[in-house]
């Protein structure tokens, strides 16, 4: 019995995780108003700055903290990327003050 406990717990985490999956973009491809579909060095930007992008969005209505009108992959990926560079470079920063 013990057996198959764990089994079926792994199950039900990948189900209730994929629950949590973000849905479709509808505005992919699709330009704002001012005429702008943001691309990988937008996303690259947005990443950079999300910490900030963030706290701003809690207090603002007029601050997004993702651009829904991009490109698809390539803004998600400069968007990764740019999260990573900011992290890893504090990361980077950090273990250096530690030696």
């Amino acid at each position: 019995m013990k057996k198959n406990v764990f089994p079926c717990l792994m199950f039900l985490g990948v189900l209730f995780l994929a629950g949590c999956v973000a849905g479709p973009n509808t505005a992919e491809h699709i330009a704002a108003s001012n005429g702008h579909v943001a691309g990988f060095v937008l996303g690259l930007w947005h990443g950079m700055i999300a910490p900030v992008t963030f706290v701003m969005s809690l207090f603002t209505d007029n601050v997004n903290f993702y651009e829904i009108h991009n490109n698809g992959g390539w803004y998600n990926l400069g968007f990764v990327l740019g999260a990573g560079i900011l992290f890893g470079t504090c990361e980077i920063t950090h273990s250096a003050q530690k030696n």
